[in-house]
């Protein structure tokens, strides 16, 4: 074979390899709980992720007062996802200081694994629907697809109009074989869980199994964390 004909072949072999697809899901995890979980494991199966990454955020911009510090908020989510297959944990929210903006994340994403992978935002439906109140929102789809979770087959109802133009130009059927720019919808089964009702139960001593992975449990419970008067480890 010549070298035209080589080139030719080793081009073609690499269209032919399947895009990586990385999803990404943020949060306060204050904690984590089964809700988080299951919204992963729903992503990474209705959108074939290869991985999914839980992205632990450091100073959040849009909350205050949250209940531990981001070290051990991370710690949790690292007893969490434990080994799981197609689950991994990136720490460079907590890492980074300021506050945590996922657009800044994306960036570091981007530069980090090239332009070739599919960068996979998970949101679940409200946070789709605050998306216009995200620090440069509107660059977002230029570093990544943006995965959102709905009930049923039926899309939200009166959306800000800047999310409605978002969906205008860039909603899809599927995602794309493209790095980033779409908007998609993804199904799940839903999990009753209020993460503020939850840290009250933790609050009053109360051992809610069903809600927390037992690994994070184990660790809220040795280090008292979400107890009244209780300081963070």
């Amino acid at each position: 074979m010549n070298p035209e004909s080589r080139r030719h072949v080793t081009g073609n072999r690499a269209r032919a390899a399947p895009r990586r697809r990385i999803g990404l899901l943020g949060g306060t995890f204050d904690p984590i709980h089964a809700g988080h979980l299951a919204l992963g494991h729903a992503a990474r199966e209705a959108l074939r992720l290869d991985e999914l990454r839980f992205v632990p955020t450091g100073q959040s911009w849009q909350k205050t007062g949250s209940g531990v510090d981001a070290a051990v908020r991370l710690e949790m989510v690292r007893l969490a996802v434990g080994a799981t297959p197609g689950f991994a944990v990136d720490d460079r929210e907590v890492r980074r200081a300021g506050p945590s903006y996922t657009i800044d994340t994306l960036i570091e994403l981007r530069a980090e694994l090239g332009p070739e992978p599919a960068l996979v935002l998970v949101l679940g439906s409200d946070q789709l629907r605050n998306l216009a109140t995200w620090h440069r929102y509107r660059e977002l789809l230029q570093y990544a697809h943006i995965a959102a979770t709905r009930r049923g087959a039926h899309p939200l109802n009166d959306l800000e109009p800047r999310v409605e133009a978002l969906l205008a130009g860039h909603g899809r059927e599927a995602l794309p074989d493209a790095p980033s720019g779409a908007i998609v919808w993804f199904t799940m089964a839903p999990v009753p869980v209020s993460a503020t009702a939850l840290r009250a139960r933790l609050a009053r001593g109360e051992r809610p199994a069903e809600l927390l992975p037992a690994a994070v449990l184990d660790y809220i419970e040795r280090h008292r964390l979400y107890r009244a008067g209780a300081a963070s480890p």
